[in-house]
Parts: C-alpha cells; sequence; structure tokens
C-alpha cells in the first residue's frame, strides 16, 4: 500500500515538473564573440525564438526582453493546425513591442492555411526571410547581412538563393528552422552564426535518452549554431530534460 502511494506520489512530481518545464519563461541571454565581427555596430542584439506552436508568448518574456533587443527573428513554427489566427496575430503584435521582426517558415506552418498567415505577417509589417536576406549597414558602410531559408523538410530552402541576395563583403547570419542547414553551409560563405529550432531540445528525454540532443551553442568547422529547445510543444504540452527557452544572444567583437 505504502508503496503504491510513494509511486503515484512520485507519478504526480513527475507530471508537474513536466508541465513545469513545458510553460517556462525563460530568456537565455548569451554573448556571443567574434573575432571579424564589424566594430562599428558596437555590438547588435537579437531576440530568437522559435517553435511556439500552441503557447501565448508570456508578458514576462517581453516585459524581460523590451528596450533590450535591436531586432527579433521567429525561428519557424510559429502556429500549427488548430490555432486560432487571432492568437497568431496576438503572439505577432506582442513580438513587434520589441523592434523589426523577422521570420522563416517550419514545416508546421505549412499545416495551416499558410496563405492566411502570410497574409497576417505582411500586413503585420513582418518581413519574411523566402530564401532572401536583408542587410544592414554602419556609417561607415559595413554591413551584416540577415538570410533565411524555407522550410528544409519540403525541400523549398534554397541557401544559395539567399546567398545571391546578399553582400559578399558581409558579416552573415543564418535563420533556418532546421539545424541540418549547416550541412550545407561552407567555410566560403562567410555564414557566421546559425539560428535554428525544430528538434525542441529533444523535449522529452527519457533516462537522458531523446532522438535528438538538447539545445546548445555549437561550434563547428563551417559556423557556430544555436539549436534552441523552442518555446512551445507538439503533440503533449511536456518537456523532460529541455526546458522551454527563448533567446536574446548579442553579437560583438572579440
Amino acid at each position: 500500500m505504502w508503496l503504491l502511494i510513494v509511486f503515484m506520489l512520485g507519478g504526480c512530481l513527475l507530471l508537474y515538473s513536466m508541465l513545469r518545464e513545458a510553460f517556462l519563461n525563460k530568456v537565455s541571454k548569451k554573448d556571443l564573440f567574434f573575432p571579424d565581427f564589424p566594430a562599428s555596430f558596437g555590438q547588435i542584439s537579437i531576440f530568437f525564438i522559435s517553435d511556439i506552436h500552441r503557447r501565448v508568448i508570456s508578458d514576462k518574456v517581453i516585459a524581460d526582453v523590451i528596450g533590450k533587443t535591436d531586432l527579433v527573428i521567429i525561428g519557424g513554427d510559429l502556429t500549427e493546425k488548430g490555432v486560432p489566427m487571432k492568437r497568431v496575430q496576438k503572439n505577432i503584435d506582442k513580438l513587434k513591442q520589441l523592434g523589426p521582426v523577422y521570420f522563416v517558415w517550419g514545416n508546421n506552418d505549412y499545416e495551416v492555411d499558410f496563405h492566411a498567415l502570410d497574409v497576417i505577417l505582411l500586413e503585420s509589417g513582418v518581413k519574411i526571410l523566402y530564401n532572401t536576406s536583408v542587410t544592414f549597414e554602419s556609417e561607415i558602410g559595413e554591413k551584416i547581412c540577415l538570410l533565411g531559408v524555407d522550410d528544409l523538410n519540403q525541400k523549398l530552402d534554397r541557401l544559395d538563393f539567399a546567398l545571391m541576395d546578399a553582400e559578399v563583403d558581409s558579416f552573415k547570419i543564418l535563420a533556418s528552422h532546421y539545424p541540418q542547414i549547416t550541412e550545407k553551409v561552407k567555410p566560403e560563405h562567410g555564414i557566421r552564426l546559425v539560428l535554428s529550432g525544430h528538434t525542441h531540445g529533444g523535449q522529452i528525454h527519457l533516462l537522458g535518452y531523446s532522438p535528438y540532443e538538447q539545445g546548445k551553442i555549437k561550434i563547428l568547422k563551417n559556423t557556430t549554431v544555436l539549436i534552441s529547445n523552442g518555446y512551445g510543444t507538439t503533440m503533449l504540452p511536456l518537456r523532460l530534460g529541455a526546458p522551454a527557452e527563448c533567446h536574446l544572444l548579442t553579437l560583438k567583437k572579440g
């Protein structure tokens, strides 16, 4: 009898912990240093959030980041099938409080009426990085290019198009829903940072095991990549060993 009670209490505590991890509003803050970062910019701060899915972005997150970031990047899976467009609009409106918003498509974004989603993004002033890039230029002419590619799962990604749209002599940042895009990045592309999500950091790790590794920043031979655990969940609103997160990244020379 006591063994059964202990087992049930343990199960309840585990379920509570998994729910708590799934609905955290953690903003992971990190300074990233690059020797070739254009010094005339001083620094640039990016708020990166991916895999929102069914969640409503907490006001706590907005309050923590507002006034601290130069731009916002949505790394795909802003929504999924069954999410009301009013909720999507609400999340976009919240993110717009932080600064200019940029978006790349994820696989779940195509589950919905993606034409309607496209209209909402455009009417909200969100810049869709559809295998394209946008350039930021300092007063002395140094340039930072933000590139974005479309859904890799459907083979809609064209990194070559995004690179053609970018300035050759620029510090390049690439947004892609899928971290696997790094397999297509070559050193000569000059892409210094890749921002990605999709894997949810494995979402649930049983006995330390999951099909995907926990979110992290990895230094590769060809670039540096952020793989985010993501903000929302898929299927079950539960996490274990991969807590929900979004990111405030500050890029500097060093």
